[in-house]
């Protein structure tokens, strides 16, 4: 697929209340070392700690774009202005609370440059680099990802990786709706119903437990298998407007 826009990368890092971790994620980002343009967009989502002030640092806020939402709108929401903005050929969302690592974003990358691949997902395979946060949730991840693989005729490891390395008009042309963290389910949903198959690589992974401030739970696992068996029967997709934020 051929783009207009520049060959690059966008990385969209959606906060919600990431202060603990928002100031590391972001050094590790901007110090990322790589041979293709990145631009970086970072979107507080209505934030009510001291997330806000951590990004508008000196040493953060001159190297990425900031948008400060002030009501919480949900990550599906914020993901979707930053993909409205993005100015590079491809998109990846990197979320803010450091159980991903920055340093794998140029090997992914890589895969791109050569032409090996169109669209490239970081799988976080058991075992392997990985610190899972309990059973349940590997249990749960692996389930959902099988489940979905089964109805559209995949073989993906790793359906919820937060790793995914997009087409950014492809992102723009989807039919994206969900406002929070299902929209992450209805992206790679998006891919298959085109017959876009991502192109893994192993990544390090270390997951967060509840107390330490995970969000996602049982009621989210639910609605992911929702969205993934109406976007495996749904003929008639809706498109949705995304708007473009005023940046701070």
């Amino acid at each position: 697929m051929t783009s207009s826009l520049p060959l690059g990368l966008t990385i969209i890092v959606p906060a919600y209340n990431e202060e603990r971790t928002i100031c590391q994620v972001l050094c590790e980002l901007i110090n990322l070392e790589h041979k293709f343009p990145i631009e970086i967009i970072v979107l507080s989502d209505g934030s009510t700690d001291s997330t806000r002030q951590i990004i508008l640092h000196p040493k953060h806020i001159f190297n990425v774009r900031f948008v400060d939402n002030l009501k919480n709108q949900g990550k599906g929401n914020v993901v979707r202005q930053g993909i409205a903005m993005a100015t590079y050929s491809h998109t990846l969302i990197f979320d803010a609370d450091l159980e991903y690592f920055a340093v794998d974003i140029p090997n992914m990358f890589s895969f791109i440059e050569s032409g090996i691949a169109e669209v490239v997902f970081g799988s976080r395979v058991r075992g392997v680099n990985t610190a899972q946060p309990s059973l349940a949730f590997s249990v749960g991840r692996t389930f959902l990802t099988h489940y979905m693989n089964v109805l559209f005729g995949s073989t993906i490891t790793d359906l919820h990786t937060c790793l995914k390395l997009i087409p950014t008009e492809i992102l723009r042309s989807s039919s994206l709706t969900e406002k929070g963290f299902g929209l992450d389910t209805e992206i790679t949903c998006e891919l298959l119903r085109r017959k876009l198959h991502p192109f893994e690589v192993p990544i390090t992974y270390v997951g967060r437990t509840a107390t330490e401030g995970k969000k996602i739970g049982a009621k989210d696992g639910l609605i992911c298998l929702k969205i993934v068996t109406a976007k495996r029967f749904s003929r008639k997709p809706k498109m949705s407007k995304i708007l473009v934020p005023q940046i701070a």
